[in-house]
């Protein structure tokens, strides 16, 4: 692969967006997202999504591009990453791939555990099992099933956690099993650069509670009342999203603005907490 293909990653609200549009300006490049939020179509403003007018200026890629109630995966965005990358390279054209999802990234360079995809049924028997003995309770238990597994994962880490039940509930065999399997690459890639963005920790959080404030201001609240009219299923990763169901308890009528604000700020820099942790 001659045309060097770039990496800006990092933690939320680090810089990344605004760098990625000047590099791209710099290098005549296109801007492919490596954010799991962002490839939602119903969710522009609480995910950050680049806006119209950058997205004018340059070429983006896997912005907004899959509806809310389908699960998408790594292995998904996987396949579509690689094909933009080749689409972009065979042109001569730069690619930059934008995120903090380090899944993505981790998974795209160095390949995927070929694990047999689990139904839409077992994720939302996880999602009950988790609100019916709670997140403390079922960390323990998928600890008791399959401590190799569960080697470095934080309690706060659900999603991984997840994972790691459903593989064993469907497969019948531990994750810790499949992850012995050689990674599946989907694709070679030999020239590139990871240009990384690890701001103080402390000002990373101011940057992310001045953010929630714009995106109240913009307009989040009517965006997740239209989301929540499409009655998705909770146990869907859009659902999830940071700031859906604290906008959904002040909706409701259970928090003030204030208290709502103040907690999608708290979930948030729980978030940017752990990508620090992740990307050093």
């Amino acid at each position: 692969m001659k045309t060097q293909v770039y990496f800006v990653l990092g933690p939320t609200a680090s810089g990344k967006s605004k760098f990625a549009l000047s590099l791209a300006k710099k290098l005549s490049g296109e801007i492919i997202n490596a954010d799991s939020m962002q490839i939602y179509s119903e969710l522009s403003i609480l995910t950050a999504r680049p806006t119209i007018n950058d997205q004018k200026k340059i070429k983006h890629h896997l912005y907004g591009f899959v509806k809310g109630d389908v699960r998408f995966n790594v292995q998904k965005w996987c396949e579509e990453a690689s094909k933009k990358i080749n689409y972009l390279v065979d042109k001569n054209i730069t690619p930059i791939l934008v995120g903090g999802t380090g899944l993505y990234i981790n998974s795209l360079i160095n390949g995927m555990i070929s694990i047999p995809s689990v139904p839409e049924k077992v994720k939302i028997e996880s999602d009950k099992m988790i609100s019916n003995i709670g997140k403390d309770n079922f960390f323990n238990l998928v600890k008791e099933l399959d401590i190799d597994a569960m080697h470095n994962i934080s309690p706060n880490d659900i999603q991984r956690i997840r994972r790691i039940w459903e593989v064993n509930f469907f497969t019948k065999k531990k994750f810790s099993y499949w992850i012995q399997n050689e990674n599946k690459k989907l694709i070679n890639l030999t020239n590139y650069k990871i240009l990384l963005f690890l701001p103080q920790r402390n000002e990373n959080y101011k940057r992310v509670d001045q953010r929630t404030h714009f995106m109240i201001k913009d307009g989040a609240i009517e965006e997740v009342k239209n989301l929540l009219k499409l009655n998705y299923n909770n146990s869907l990763p859009i659902m999830k999203a940071h700031g859906v169901s604290e906008i959904q308890s002040y909706l409701n009528n259970e928090v003030s603005i204030e208290e709502c604000i103040s907690k999608i700020q708290q979930v948030t820099r729980n978030y940017v907490k752990r990508q620090h942790t992740w990307w050093r």
